[in-house]
């Protein structure tokens, strides 16, 4: 079988000014039930303000650049891979894998490692997740930052599978031309069926036109990255990714719209910042003002010259420079915009 060329999901070649690459000083597995195992990583200061780090996609884990876009001197940060996910196992399992699961699996990842209240810092489906858990468990979080804000709900789906096509037309009839007419009422489902397709060819077919299609809404206005033939092992990674995410996708994240902004409003009082780049056309920078709307307290700012990516230089100076502030303070006041 001949592999297909698929571009990365991101494009981290414009990253802004990391902090230097660390190791983390503690690592493994938390058995969560249901046959799952997660991987958790703390990094840092071990005495540091505690951080929860809340990956995105859903589907994508955590990297080492994550682990550079927050000052290893001021806190103590707890990143780990979603059920399903990276180093987590097994790998692209999607039984036992909702968003009630993974907000349980973080609070026992906070017992398992004694913190008593950390900072939630997740963007794109990770803001969402983060949304959950910090209503659910106030008591369990100092504040929240908040990027690239995705509320999970029809018209979000409706924008990444539809409304984006008018601005990228040609990345679309890309992703368009894959699906026969019944496929084109429900992509997600049709793309979730396609990837767990036990014929590896219809599979590595799909995913490599999503990819084409995340990696074209990812890097407006910029040249993608070269495009170079999967090896078989990652493929099967990619794979496992985007079946995580098409499964999430296709239930509207075990969340809906609705119930993100019934979140956000039981999160009153709770510092929250919120940010989103003004180039973003994955997640629409309407979802951030509306979520605002919906989150009396909170502080917004529009990043300019950012689209998706945390790891767009002014996103990546922006994070960096909320969360030092955070620390310092201990609240949000004076930064950004307020509505009420």
């Amino acid at each position: 079988m001949t592999l297909p060329t698929i571009p990365p999901a991101a494009d981290e070649s414009n990253a802004g000014a990391l902090f230097d690459a660390i190791e983390p000083f503690n690592h493994g597995h938390v058995d969560v039930g249901d046959g799952h195992q997660v991987y958790f990583e703390e990094c840092g200061a071990p005495e540091g303000m505690p951080v929860l780090f809340l990956h995105g996609g859903p589907g994508s884990g955590c990297s080492e650049r994550h682990r550079q876009l927050l000052d290893p001197a001021l806190f103590r940060v707890v990143l780990f891979d979603q059920r399903g996910c990276g180093r987590s196992t097994p790998r692209g399992e999607i039984a036992a894998n909702t968003t009630d699961h993974l907000v349980a699996d973080i609070e026992r990842l906070r017992s398992q490692l004694g913190i008593e209240r950390w900072l939630a810092f997740g963007g794109s489906w990770g803001s969402s997740l983060a949304l959950v858990y910090c209503a659910r468990h106030p008591d369990a979080c100092s504040g929240a930052i908040l990027r690239g804000i995705f509320l999970t709900g029809q018209d979000d789906l409706d924008w990444f599978f539809r409304g984006a096509a008018a601005l990228l037309p040609v990345a679309w009839e890309r992703l368009g031309d894959y699906l026969d007419e019944s496929g084109q009422e429900d992509i997600a489902q049709h793309y979730l069926d396609a990837l767990r397709s036990p014929d590896r060819l219809t599979a590595a077919r799909a995913l490599q036109r999503w990819m084409q299609w995340e990696a074209a809404l990812s890097s407006p206005g910029r040249l993608p990255p070269a495009e170079e033939p999967l090896s078989a092992d990652a493929l099967d990674v990619a794979l496992d990714k985007y079946r995580i995410q098409a499964h999430y996708l296709a239930h509207a994240c075990f969340i809906g719209e609705a119930e993100a902004l019934r979140c956000a409003g039981a999160m009153a009082g709770m510092p929250v910042a919120i940010l989103h780049g003004r180039l973003d056309f994955v997640c629409r920078p309407a979802n951030a003002r509306k979520l605002q709307h919906a989150l009396p307290g909170s502080r917004l700012r529009f990043i300019d010259d950012a689209g998706h990516s945390p790891f767009d230089a002014p996103m990546t100076a922006a994070l960096a420079e909320v969360a030092s502030r955070f620390h310092a303070r201990g609240s949000f006041d004076g930064w950004g915009d307020s509505w009420n």
